[in-house]
């Protein structure tokens, strides 16, 4: 048997806004726009070269949900960016305007930074040894 996550949902208050963040500071790809009713829409985005997995932009759609916009993991890093060069894609993060909470440091596993998203999820741009 062979599985993979396909996508993550990140709850987000504005499609257009999100996508912008997306595909504008982070490089993504948007893979799919689909209007699904006058409110909702199926839009799917990813990093350039990922083939199994994305980010659902799910618009908050009740005051709950709304509750959760940039605090889906309780302040705690909740995605994880691999790459294949560190230095390129920190470097070409911070001249877009993505903010970083701390300087890039060596781990025993990799070189790592958080930096946040638009709506304040916390997020790790990491190159794996």
């Amino acid at each position: 048997m062979r599985q993979h996550l396909s996508l993550t949902a990140v709850i987000v208050r504005d499609y257009d806004e999100a996508i912008a963040f997306f595909v504008g500071k982070l490089e993504f790809e948007l893979r799919e726009d689909t209007r699904l009713d006058e409110n909702k829409r199926w839009v799917v985005v990813a990093p350039p070269g990922s083939t199994e997995s994305g980010i659902l932009l799910a618009k908050a759609a009740n005051p709950g949900q709304a509750q959760a916009i940039g605090n889906q993991s309780g302040g705690r890093v909740f995605l994880f960016l691999a790459t294949d060069d560190f230095e390129r894609d920190y470097d070409a993060f911070r001249k877009r305007g993505v903010e970083f909470l701390e300087e890039p440091r060596r781990e025993p596993y990799g070189t790592v930074a958080v930096f946040e998203d638009l709506y304040g999820n916390r997020w790790d741009l990491i190159e794996r040894i």
